[in-house]
C-alpha cells in the first residue's frame, strides 16, 4: 500500500524553485518578478544584482536556487537557461493593532508573499 507517486508538473527540461514566506506584500514581489520575467539567467541575475528594490535580494537566491536544482537534479546546461516563468501568490497576514486617540486601534496588516521561479532549457541558436 504505497502512496501514489505524484505526476511530474514540469517537462523535462524545466526546473523550479519556490519560496514560501517572503515578508513583503505580492504587489511589490510582482515588480521585481517582472523584470526577470523570460530573461536569460545571466541578465536576470544581473537585473537583480544591481536592482534597488528590497526584496530583489531574496529573488536572487530563489534564482540561484532554481539554477542549481536545474544543474544537480535535472542535468541541464546553465548556460542556456532561461527563466521561462516567475509568478507571485499570496501568503499568511499578520494582524497587528496600532493604538489610536479616544481609546480606539486601527489594524496593520504586515503580508507575507510566496514566489516560484522555473527555468527552462533553450536549445542553441545556430
Amino acid at each position: 500500500m504505497a502512496k501514489q507517486a505524484k505526476a511530474r508538473r514540469l517537462a523535462g527540461i524545466e526546473a523550479m524553485a519556490k519560496v514560501r514566506t517572503l515578508r513583503t506584500s505580492p504587489r511589490k514581489l510582482n515588480l521585481v518578478a517582472q523584470s526577470i520575467r523570460g530573461l536569460k539567467v545571466q541578465r536576470a541575475l544581473n537585473e537583480l544584482e544591481f536592482s534597488h528594490k528590497r526584496i530583489a535580494r531574496d529573488v536572487r537566491k530563489a534564482l540561484y536556487s532554481a539554477i542549481s536544482n536545474a544543474e544537480n537534479n535535472h542535468n541541464l546546461d546553465i548556460d542556456n537557461l532561461v527563466v521561462a516563468e516567475a509568478f507571485v501568490g499570496k501568503n499568511l497576514i499578520m494582524k497587528r493593532f496600532h493604538a489610536r486617540a479616544r481609546g480606539r486601534a486601527s489594524r496593520i496588516e504586515k503580508p507575507f508573499s510566496e514566489i516560484t521561479i522555473v527555468v527552462r532549457e533553450q536549445g542553441e541558436a545556430a
